[in-house]
């Protein structure tokens, strides 16, 4: 089934779609004014139009549809958001009633739609989450006493580099900035690293882009719910396998942690798996069990890690295409930290260019191009339009970060914008222009670790080493081609060879 194009796959459910549906009664003509939008087909609507990159597909069809518009996806009523002041209309004023999901059939599969943070309804219990992330994970308290633990895995990073760059070469930066960042929750969760080499990290990086993937792929099952039980196009089996992977990764730690606890009596690692542990056995306001701590912890590794790497990587790709702007940066490092030295998270207030640099990739290559999607509790009325109750809202960030009415020569990498602006802009959900980590209510939680590593590892690598492609490679091979999946993938990992700084 995998080999097949998306659109054999709703040729070849159409029969059986016009089945399901043909008993279904007439609907009455509504005197709501529905968002414009394009014409759809019988039965499948707009989904044909979707294609491979939708955060694409959906910038065009807005060119001519306007910054809300409405498509219908199967059975499933979508509203489209394309522009800021839409954007601020969604995620700010009418926040509290768009702030639930719409769950992903993939996610369906062994109950983590229940217990995950990014998907679970607004809920007393989704608070209690939440508190828990804000309060004690991702808290700048805990934050600031981790911080040996960061440059400690910034070191082995560098490291890792210093030998590739003895015998040139090359080295996949995503897998490098994937092993670090996912040792860097490992150690701050269990005191341990997940990951020893660039193989397993290669290894467990394939597992979340799979889970992503199948996650963000066009998926009959969403758009007809009638048809879920079929798993027409194996994504909830194949999710099966790779969310059983992950979790069991977990529920080994949990389980090991669990029995030493009980054996000696006490917590000595002192890390966050005993907090929530702690808070599990407290009998206090919050509850935990061990499968919201299993889950939770699942959220945060595939969430954390992925957006992270995309990151660094879409971050070096543009550098390397730009190398007046690399030159530029490695200055303000060289000035501000001291050539062929790691950056420490005091340096980051200092580093201005760095930080428009950093801004300028959520710009040109958010994360996640169209947040996480929303569903409509009730009929909200946006722009002089009416989105219907149940619908589906999705804010597409990439074209959101590509409008020409907000920012001159949309399509250029320029970090000197920010740099030129009258007022600062920043990432941290208040400024809609600029939307990488969602805002409102469902603002990703740990936009404060991403904070911090991001220019901790960019910066350091670029004030360490020197960038060339590797040997036979042009520069112009290096594509800034993207991949749909929840999170924009290059569509080519960035392989390239660190060398060292003449002093």
């Amino acid at each position: 089934m995998e080999s097949l194009t998306w659109t054999l796959f709703v040729v070849l459910t159409v029969a059986t779609v016009v089945v399901v549906l043909g008993s279904r009664k007439k609907k009455s003509k509504s005197s709501k004014k529905l968002p414009p939008g394009p014409r759809g087909v019988p039965v499948i609507g707009n989904l044909l139009e979707l294609g491979k990159k939708p955060h694409h597909s959906l910038a065009r069809l807005s060119e001519a549809h306007g910054p809300i518009m409405r498509l219908q996806l199967g059975r499933v009523t979508t509203v489209v958001i394309s522009s800021c002041e839409m954007a601020r209309e969604v995620l700010q004023t009418h926040d509290l009633l768009l702030s639930n999901r719409t769950v992903p059939d993939a996610l369906s599969v062994l109950n983590h739609n229940q217990y995950s943070l990014s998907f679970m309804r607004v809920s007393p219990r989704w608070r209690d989450l939440r508190k828990i992330c804000n309060n004690q994970l991702f808290a700048n308290k805990t934050l600031e006493a981790s911080q040996d633990l960061r440059r400690n895995k910034l070191q082995e990073l560098l490291g890792d580099m210093k030998k590739a760059s003895e015998v040139g070469e090359a080295v996949d930066i995503g897998r490098a900035a994937f092993k670090t960042t996912v040792n860097l929750l490992s150690n701050t969760f269990f005191s341990v690293d997940f990951v020893h080499s660039a193989e397993e990290a290669g290894e467990y990086k394939e597992i979340v882009v799979s889970i992503l993937k199948e996650v963000g792929a066009p998926n009959v099952s969403d758009f007809f719910p009638a048809l879920r039980f079929l798993d027409l196009q194996g994504i909830r089996r194949r999710s099966v396998v790779s969310v059983k992977k992950v979790l069991t990764i977990f529920r080994r730690f949990v389980a090991q942690r669990m029995a030493t606890r009980e054996g000696t009596g006490s917590n000595n690692n002192d890390d966050l798996l005993d907090a929530l542990l702690n808070i599990s056995q407290d009998n206090g306001k919050i509850e935990m069990d061990k499968d919201e701590i299993e889950h939770l912890l699942m959220n945060i590794f595939v969430a954390g890690t992925d957006t992270t790497t995309y990151t660094l990587e879409w971050a070096m790709a543009e550098l390397l295409h730009n190398p007046k702007m690399m030159s530029k940066v490695q200055k303000e490092l060289e000035e501000v930290v001291g050539k062929g030295k790691a950056v420490e998270e005091t340096d980051i207030g200092k580093l201005p260019y760095l930080e428009a640099v950093i801004k300028e990739t959520f710009r040109v290559h958010p994360p996640v191009p169209l947040l996480l999607p929303r569903k409509a509790e009730s009929d909200v009325e946006i722009g002089g339009y009416t989105i219907p109750k149940d619908a589906q809202v999705l804010v597409n960030a990439w074209v959101i970060g590509r409008d020409p009415k907000k920012w001159k020569n949309p399509s250029v990498f320029a970090p000197e914008r920010f740099l030129e602006m009258e007022s600062e802009i920043d990432v941290k959900g208040h400024h809609f222009e600029l939307i990488p980590f969602g805002s409102g209510r469902r603002i990703c939680p740990g936009l404060p670790l991403a904070s911090r590593m991001l220019p901790l590892m960019l910066g350091s690598l670029l004030n360490c080493f020197g960038w060339r492609v590797e040997e036979g490679m042009k520069l112009d091979e290096l594509d800034k081609e993207d991949e749909y999946g929840i999170t924009l993938e290059k569509s080519q990992p960035v392989r390239i060879v660190p060398v060292k700084l003449s002093d």
